[in-house]
């Protein structure tokens, strides 16, 4: 069995792929990197490919054609996890938002606490984003609180995207049944983690918008994600939720 891996969805990051692979391969813990790569026309797989002739045995590469959703590229990386017997699977943003150095906090989560998801939370403990406007802020901070209010999920940070999984979640989580591609994915992941019972911890982290780079948030993910939310509920009704 493999330890942990890494998965990295990128379009266009030509401005932060290297370093954030340089900083990931620099960490305490020998994390292994998977970058998905929706074909780039910067030559961001292209920075991958000669990076990997220097790390070549914990970098790895799948490309794919066009930009077909961020939900889809996790899914595509959760199958390569699985299929090469990773134990901790981690989500992660290239654009450095999320401290690569927090992977060691998400890791020790699952792997000494015992813990079977761990969340990277901007809001467990109060609101802790930089570089947001307060317009997006308070938009984030609400709709976490409606998808709470809908779904009964204890946590804080529904739409979080920096989290570790064992592998034990994503062999119970039917992964061809996930219907979202946006920022819905991450709820609905979440959301039936807790319904199959599985023990969830949010480890407070900071998030920071990103410095380089142009951001993929639009309105229709956003949307996607408030109504989404409703119709996840709703099937949830009739569906069994057992692990075994």
């Amino acid at each position: 069995m493999k330890d942990a891996l890494v998965i990295i969805p990128t379009y266009n990051e030509r401005e932060n792929i290297e370093a954030m692979v340089r900083k990931v391969m620099s960490l305490s813990h020998p994390f292994e990197l998977l970058i998905i790569d929706d074909g780039s026309p910067d030559g961001t797989a292209d920075i991958v490919r000669m990076l990997q002739q220097e790390f070549p045995n914990r970098l790895h590469l799948e490309t794919r054609q066009g930009k077909l959703g961020l939900g889809t590229a996790y899914i595509h990386g959760f199958k390569y996890a699985l299929r090469n017997g990773y134990e901790y699977i981690f989500e992660m943003d290239c654009d450095f938002s999320h401290n690569p150095d927090d992977l060691i906090r998400l890791y020790d989560a699952c792997a000494v606490d015992g813990y079977d998801l761990a969340i990277g939370s901007r809001y467990v403990q109060g609101v802790n984003v930089v570089n947001w406007p307060m317009s997006r802020v308070l938009m984030s901070w609400f709709a976490s609180l409606y998808v709470q209010m809908i779904t009964d999920m204890p946590i804080a940070d529904t739409t979080a995207g920096f989290k570790c999984y064992r592998r034990r979640v994503l062999e119970t989580i039917q992964l061809n049944n996930i219907r979202f591609v946006g920022y819905a994915f991450q709820i609905e992941m979440k959301f039936l983690t807790y319904k199959y019972g599985f023990k969830i911890k949010e480890v407070p982290i900071i998030f920071t918008d990103r410095t380089r780079g142009q951001s993929k948030m639009s309105s229709s993910i956003f949307k996607e994600a408030v109504f989404g939310v409703l119709q996840m509920k709703i099937s949830s009704f009739f569906r069994h939720f057992d692990r075994y």
